[in-house]
């Protein structure tokens, strides 16, 4: 499906700009939360091999290709790559927490990774990341006529579930395997929420404290960025690149009181469409989000791992539902990123058997 007119006045962005905040939270640790990763311990390499692969088209800090076990689906990073290299869109990165370093550049935050959430304190400088990821939001208000954000955090639909039950929120959220761990969630966040002394909808008022006490680092970055971006700049374009996640970071920003006018949601169908979630109810009846998706097309691809998105692997993350939509608003047809993917796919697998012999 390629976007429809129903969310934004779509139109060729003048100066279009794709922004990826990388972090890393220890609520990944936990076994069996997150899939984006070969091994819980190796979800701390998942974005920095997914900014390595956008930036240069292959792993070379992370040990391993981030995938989603047990069919080793590809990360949604080689889509993102895919889409911002056919459409020729600049990018950059946000290193807001990580545990190692990728070789790309990225403008630093200065703090570590989040703990888990089932300590009393999730992210002790949340008030800090936020006023420093407004600042930079405020340097690139002339850069770009159309912002994209999107994340790589591995664990994050789980914070993000603990921030929208602080808000008052009752999200499902989707998760990077077929198989969602659904109450194992709910029982992290149930913990978490105990830990820290918040019940449902308590923090509603006090949405920096709901990610101090139950979010991740990658949470006060994309909404300082996003806050001091609309600063005085309210007719650019604002997507927020992604599922769950950016349903809790819209209503982070939202309860800060900021302006919400020409921000939007963009995910794929696989988001909308996952049964253990409830993304579309929680982002236009809940939250009054205009929410958008894309097709990426994967249905029809010969890559066994790539159909896997179909049956409910990774489905979204690196902001790769947004990529492909700016792209297609930049003329590229979906069918070309898909292309581009399993062309990148028969490279890896060409050098993984060469390394073999």
């Amino acid at each position: 499906m390629e976007p429809s007119d129903s969310s934004i006045n779509i139109r060729k962005p003048n100066n279009p700009l794709f922004l990826c905040v990388l972090s890393n939270t220890k609520t990944s640790h936990i076994e069996k939360i997150s899939g984006a990763g070969k091994t819980a311990e190796l979800t701390d390499y998942t974005p920095v091999g997914d900014a390595e692969i956008v930036e240069k088209g292959d792993i070379i800090t992370a040990p391993i290709l981030p995938m989603t076990p047990p069919y080793d689906t590809p990360t949604p990073s080689l889509t993102t790559r895919a889409a911002l290299k056919l459409a020729d869109i600049p990018h950059m990165f946000i290193n807001s927490g990580l545990n190692f370093t990728p070789e790309v550049p990225f403008v630093d935050m200065k703090t570590s990774s989040g703990e888990d959430i089932r300590e009393p304190v999730a992210v002790s400088d949340a008030q800090d990341i936020f006023e420093r990821a407004y600042k930079i939001g405020k340097k690139i208000q002339t850069k770009t006529d159309f912002l994209m954000i999107g994340e790589s955090i591995a664990g994050g639909t789980t914070t993000a579930m603990a921030v929208l039950n602080a808000l008052g929120y009752d999200g499902n959220v989707s998760s990077s395997s077929s198989l969602n761990p659904v109450e194992l969630k709910t029982e992290v966040v149930k913990e978490g929420m105990d830990a820290s002394g918040v019940t449902f909808g308590s923090l509603r008022d006090n949405p920096i404290h709901a990610i101090k006490t139950l979010g991740d680092p990658m949470m006060p970055t994309v909404a300082g960025v996003v806050t001091g971006f609309k600063e005085s700049n309210n007719t650019s374009r604002v997507v927020l690149a992604g599922g769950t996640q950016m349903a809790a970071i819209f209503s982070v920003i939202k309860h800060l009181g900021y302006n919400t006018d020409n921000i939007t949601i963009v995910t794929t169908q696989y988001v909308v469409n996952d049964k253990t979630a409830n993304f579309e109810k929680l982002t236009t009846e809940m939250l009054g989000v205009p929410m958008d998706f894309v097709d990426p097309g994967y249905g029809n691809s010969s890559h066994p791992g790539l159909c896997r998105y179909e049956a409910g692997d990774v489905k979204e993350g690196v902001g790769a539902g947004g990529a492909i939509y700016l792209a297609r608003l930049m003329g590229v047809p979906v069918d070309d990123v898909r292309k581009e993917v399993e062309l990148m796919l028969e490279i890896f697998a060409s050098k993984k058997t060469q390394e073999q012999v």
